[in-house]
């Protein structure tokens, strides 16, 4: 398969962070393409937006109809836009970026490189891990994931249903559901004791913020129609062969619901895997308890050409994405010669003040939403990597038999081998390496992902075409 004619900028991902970069950029006239995962754009906030099968979208919220708009603009911009392609390698190839992309779906999937003077990476967030005892189990999935079939397919859950964990989106799901008609027997709010008077002291940005009014409403409108427990402290899946029950325990007490479907959510992290195997300088953050990419306020990368937008630079939703997306797209049409530097900061004008707005009250809801580090850092036999089926307590004992960081972890027990990259384990493996060593999860790390960091066949590495320095670099001498 022949390489790609070069373009000006390729953005990964087509959520609201990049459809907005993508339009402003096609409109300062810049070559643009975007490569989504998706079948359609607008990422997993708009996921379907422009193809939902449900008779009543509104059930999704007004904030989901705006994902329409912006998907509008970005089809008049004149971007190209490449569906159902996965982005799997990002190389510095002489002053330009050389991409390697899959697209189509299934066995008929095709590789092959693209190259650009710059890279927006918009991959969004991830749903951070929720290891408990039987989170594995058939049963057993994020809210995020339930969310997502409601939003392509239409389908909602059927049995006895339980929602477990913490967080404004587990909240938002169980409202989206209960009003599409699913009965849910409980959630079990894991939100530990203390967080809300920790958060007290951010709460009057937070009562000036689009999301007093909306979150009240919408915990309210849940409350009248699902039992809620409150200070969940441990939280189990029982089942043989799939989820049977729900054990959980507060302070006061411990029940067993019988469960035939569990919705967990903890909240969101920003995924950082494309941009740790580009090279891009990652830190921890404390409040979120993850890793984020080194930004400055444009959205550029510590690498040169590779700007990090949306979620995927830090999490903080999609009116702050999609004026994120714009400031990026503002300072590469700068660097590409399109606009001055005076009319690049006019341009941005309007974006700071979405973002900001956008930002009014995150603290608020950063501090009351932090997980609590029972759910965050197993223990015993729960498993921590599931695509390598490695419990909690190996990586224990690795660590405290001196095993330095991820990257060592993955060499001693194949934790973060996986089809997944690590994108699932690398939180779960920082921590409690961090917890058995007595360091900050600064100081060990993140599991530093490598290409392809996705899965690909090797008929699509095959495939893809191969340079004289390449060859070259393999073949024996005549």
């Amino acid at each position: 398969m022949s390489a790609m004619s070069p373009v000006d900028v390729v953005v990964i991902g087509a959520g609201p962070a990049g459809l907005a970069a993508a339009t402003t950029c096609a409109h300062h006239g810049l070559a643009t393409v975007v490569y989504d995962e998706q079948p359609s754009p607008g990422g997993q906030v708009y996921r379907s937006v422009t193809a939902s099968p449900l008779a009543k979208r509104d059930i999704l919220g007004g904030e989901y109809l705006h994902g329409a708009e912006l998907a509008a603009l970005f089809r008049k911009s004149g971007a190209r836009y490449v569906a159902n392609a996965t982005v799997w390698s990002v190389a510095a190839a002489g002053g330009s970026f050389e991409i390697a992309v899959s697209t189509g779906r299934h066995q008929a999937r095709e590789a092959r490189l693209a190259h650009a003077r710059t890279v927006v990476v918009a991959t969004g967030a991830l749903e951070r891990p929720f290891p408990i005892p039987g989170w594995t189990l058939p049963g057993a999935m994020t809210a995020g994931a339930a969310q997502a079939l409601l939003k392509t397919a239409g389908l909602v859950p059927r049995g006895r249903l339980v929602l477990a964990g913490s967080g404004p989106l587990l909240w938002l799901v169980a409202s989206q559901l209960l009003q599409a008609g699913v009965t849910a027997q409980a959630l079990l709010d894991t939100t530990p004791r203390g967080r809300l008077a920790q958060a007290l002291r951010f709460a009057p940005a937070f009562l000036r913020s689009p999301y007093f009014a909306r979150g009240r409403d919408l915990v309210r409108a849940v409350r009248k129609r699902v039992r809620v427990v409150e200070y969940v402290e441990a939280l189990a899946i029982e089942g043989s062969g799939a989820v049977g029950a729900v054990r959980y325990g507060t302070r006061e007490r411990e029940e067993t619901l019988p469960a035939d479907l569990v919705l967990l959510h903890q909240g969101v992290v920003p995924d950082v895997n494309l941009a740790s195997a580009i090279g891009c300088g990652l830190a921890w953050d404390a409040v979120g308890a993850c890793f984020a990419p080194v930004v400055d306020e444009w959205g550029g990368s510590t690498v040169p050409g590779v700007y990090i937008t949306g979620d995927s630079a830090g999490v903080a939703g999609a009116t702050a994405a999609e004026a994120r997306g714009r400031l990026a797209a503002l300072a590469i049409a700068n660097a590409h010669g399109r606009i001055d530097g005076s009319a690049r900061d006019r341009g941005a004008e309007g974006p700071r003040r979405a973002l900001a707005h956008a930002l009014r009250g995150r603290r608020f809801l950063d501090a009351l939403y932090r997980p609590g580090d029972a759910f965050r850092i197993p223990e015993g036999a729960t498993l921590a990597c599931r695509c390598e089926e490695i419990a909690s307590a190996t990586i224990a004992r690795v660590a405290r038999e001196g095993c330095a960081g991820p990257n060592q972890m993955k060499t001693y027990t194949r934790c973060g081998m996986g089809p997944c990259q690590g994108r699932y384990c690398g939180l779960t493996v920082t921590e409690i390496i961090a917890r058995e060593t007595g360091r900050s999860p600064a100081s060990v790390g993140w599991l530093r992902a490598r290409f392809p960091v996705k899965p690909v066949s090797l008929g699509e590495i095959a495939a893809l075409p191969v340079s004289a320095a390449a060859r070259a670099a393999v073949e024996r001498p005549e």
